[in-house]
């Protein structure tokens, strides 16, 4: 993929032209880098074009000014496409990528082809007490990157990863991660009950790992609950980041996904 930095912003991004019809937008977990979907470039690269970036404080997009924070990724995000004459996406996001790939469906919906979130939840109905307690896992986190990055990375892979080769590969990007881009997740909640969810002009698709965390779990019940239209997937032996765990089973179910939302 051809490496660009992105024009009056922090961000890097990645770009597959391969004169295909339709793009595919990848927006990676927190504390590694858009090398988490190097199975998805592999498979997809005669398939789709596809466009993917590294978030602030992340991979490539380390480059910032006094100012620069995470909730402007929508923005960022938006300018690219244009920069690059991409008027409509699918967009797939895990994790963090996920909360940033419904806060550009919320500020830009006309640019979404479809929506595919995994090991998120739903920014715009979260609920208080599974809000608290993301919170304090975050900041339970947080504090052992603090003593050690390598620390933070060890403990990390095992809650983001369920397969020893996910995990191994979830730690090679996580110990890279910087200390000081911490402060860029401090904005996040900027995006979380903003907005109210409107009717969607696209598909959406959810899920996550049936070993993923209890809490991610209900987070995806609940949302199915309050948006029962989207279609939901859980995958056998699969974590977190289901996209590495199981990336064959990912793959397909993608692909079938926008097969359907392009029909």
């Amino acid at each position: 993929m051809k490496q660009i930095k992105s024009a009056n912003s922090p961000i890097t991004y990645f770009v597959s032209r391969t004169g295909q019809v339709e793009w595919i937008l990848f927006i990676h977990a927190a504390f590694v880098n858009h090398n988490m979907f190097k199975a998805q470039f592999a498979y997809f690269e005669n398939k789709y074009n596809m466009l993917a970036v590294d978030i602030i404080g992340h991979g490539q997009s380390t480059d910032t000014q006094k100012g620069d924070t995470i909730d402007k990724m929508a923005n960022w995000i938006f300018d690219i496409l244009k920069a690059e004459n991409i008027e409509k996406v699918h967009i797939v996001g895990v994790s963090l990528g996920a909360v940033l790939a419904q806060d550009f469906a919320n500020r830009y919906p006309c640019a979404v082809s479809s929506l595919a979130c995994f090991g998120g939840y739903d920014i715009n109905h979260f609920d208080t007490k599974l809000k608290n307690e993301n919170s304090a896992r975050q900041k339970l986190m947080m504090l052992k990157a603090l003593f050690s990055v390598t620390w933070f990375a060890k403990a990390n892979r095992k809650i983001s990863a369920y397969t020893s080769q996910a995990q191994n590969d979830f730690f090679a990007m996580n110990v890279l991660f910087p200390k000081k881009s911490f402060r860029f997740l401090a904005t996040l909640n900027r995006m979380v009950n903003k907005y109210k969810t409107g009717q969607r002009n696209y598909p959406l698709l959810i899920g996550c790992g049936k070993f993923d965390i209890p809490m991610e779990l209900e987070a995806i019940k609940a949302w199915k609950s309050s948006e029962p239209d989207c279609t939901v997937v859980l995958f056998e032996n699969a974590g977190h980041c289901v996209n590495m765990d199981v990336p064959r089973e990912f793959n397909k179910t993608m692909e079938e996904f926008w097969k359907g939302a392009s029909q």
